[in-house]
């Protein structure tokens, strides 16, 4: 009995270990080299929240707070209060297909196309890799859609919209 009690709880002492994000640019599921330095180029549009771009895209989206945002849907997971929000318009991708929505820090990402939220393909994230912090990849038609951004911890993120490799 002793020693099943002492297994336990050297169990659950490890436990937040076996929760933590993975760390490192090299711990992201697929290679993330383009999306990087899409993140951390030079030439990101400034973009306000509501704003239309066309893909590819890269850009520093400027959020508000969850109210002032006016997110077209609600999102997915509700926003921690104190955090922020905003979304951008994307005219239709160049031809339907998967696409990454990569994020330079943490934030929700969600996806609406002909009024319906789209499930992710995939997802990945890593902590401690400069540039970027989560992509995710959605199937897109060939039909203007909507990126929203929420639960950010600052005003503002750099956000690219991609083709997935």
């Amino acid at each position: 009995m002793h020693a099943r009690l002492i297994v336990a709880l050297a169990m659950l002492s490890s436990a937040p270990a076996w929760a933590a994000e993975p760390s490192g640019c090299d711990k992201f599921k697929w290679p993330i080299d383009k999306e990087r330095a899409a993140l951390t180029s030079q030439d990101r549009l400034k973009a306000a929240s509501g704003n239309e771009l066309a893909i590819p895209a890269k850009a520093v989206l400027e959020l508000k707070t969850p109210t002032e945002a006016k997110l077209p849907r609600t999102p997915e997971r509700k926003p921690k209060d104190g955090t922020f929000a905003g979304f951008l318009r994307f005219k239709a991708p160049p031809k339907a297909g998967a696409y990454t929505i990569s994020l330079s820090s943490g934030g929700w990402v969600d996806v609406v196309q002909d009024g319906e939220q789209l499930k992710p393909m995939e997802f990945s994230g890593a902590t401690n890799c400069e540039g970027i912090r989560k992509t995710v990849k959605f199937d897109l038609a060939a039909g203007p859609f909507v990126v929203q951004v929420s639960g950010a911890e600052q005003n503002s993120i750099s956000l690219a919209v991609l083709p997935a490799e």
